[in-house]
């Protein structure tokens, strides 16, 4: 039975000490919520991987120069219940892109809603009951 208890109570404080890490991992604190960009370019890469998605894109700069943007999202199985697909982006569409900027500048943000060529609107968070809704177009 001491045992036991020892080894309960060994888990009980792992936990409480992980706990922190884990949900840092998931914070968003690192994009400016209160910003909503909206940009477009050409699709590089979809990595429809676990347990983020990341949408890579060439947008052009003032200056004309393609700068690579990281667009994070959600894992394959919430952007499949979204109706997103591995192959709903290819390489060379054409997108618009509304997102949260990273707040360190770099060139990165959420992936709130993409806009295809064709009108198409894909919305990964669509799925998620309670999910925070992207900023109004009016704070853009």
């Amino acid at each position: 039975m001491k045992n036991s208890s020892r080894r309960f109570l060994m888990s009980l404080v792992a936990g409480i000490a992980l706990a922190p890490l884990a949900y840092a991992h998931h914070s968003g604190a690192m994009f400016d919520m209160q910003k909503e960009l909206t940009l477009q370019g050409t699709v590089k890469d979809f990595q429809y991987t676990n347990p983020h998605s990341w949408l890579i894109v060439l947008v052009k700069d003032k200056s004309g120069a393609e700068v690579e943007w990281s667009f994070e999202t959600e894992g394959p199985s919430t952007l499949l219940q979204a109706g997103i697909k591995r192959s709903s982006l290819q390489p060379g569409d054409k997108i618009t892109v509304k997102t949260h900027p990273m707040k360190d500048g770099r060139p990165a943000g959420t992936w709130n809603i993409v806009t295809k060529s064709d009108g198409t609107t894909l919305t990964p968070r669509s799925a998620v009951p309670g999910a925070a809704a992207p900023l109004p177009p009016s704070a853009t």
